[in-house]
């Protein structure tokens, strides 16, 4: 059962990849969460970098946090990485779900994002 569910999610991640792609000027702001966090990278995939990471399992944000995959931390995670990519001069990004249901988590994280600053 739980393969089924697994190459679902990568149909969608994959036609989800084909139609969004990152650039410098407006990177794929890309989530991946697993039980126990959640974590979120802006990548140029013109040159294939990374210009900002964010997780939940970083120093600060363990210490403020009581669990690290839940509602909150999506939200501590999503005004991080914002403000990490304004001060990069980035305020606006190409936002790829990663074959997950907009909901929960990652709409949490979504909102907090935009609440910081960052547009998509």
């Amino acid at each position: 059962m739980a393969n089924d569910i697994n190459i679902r999610r990568d149909k969608t991640k994959a036609r989800i990849r084909g139609r969004v792609s990152g650039t410098p000027e407006r990177p794929r702001l890309t989530i991946y969460k697993s039980l126990k966090r959640i974590y979120v990278q802006a990548v140029d995939d013109t040159q294939g970098i990374t210009l900002a990471a964010a997780s939940s399992l970083e120093k600060d944000l363990r210490a403020s946090l009581k669990n690290g995959a839940n509602i909150e931390a999506a939200k501590a995670v999503g005004a991080s990485i914002a403000a990490r990519l304004k001060e990069k001069g980035i305020t606006s990004v190409v936002f790829d779900r990663n074959g997950y249901v907009y909901h929960g988590r990652v709409k949490a994280l979504a909102d907090s994002a935009r609440e910081a600053g960052l547009q998509f």
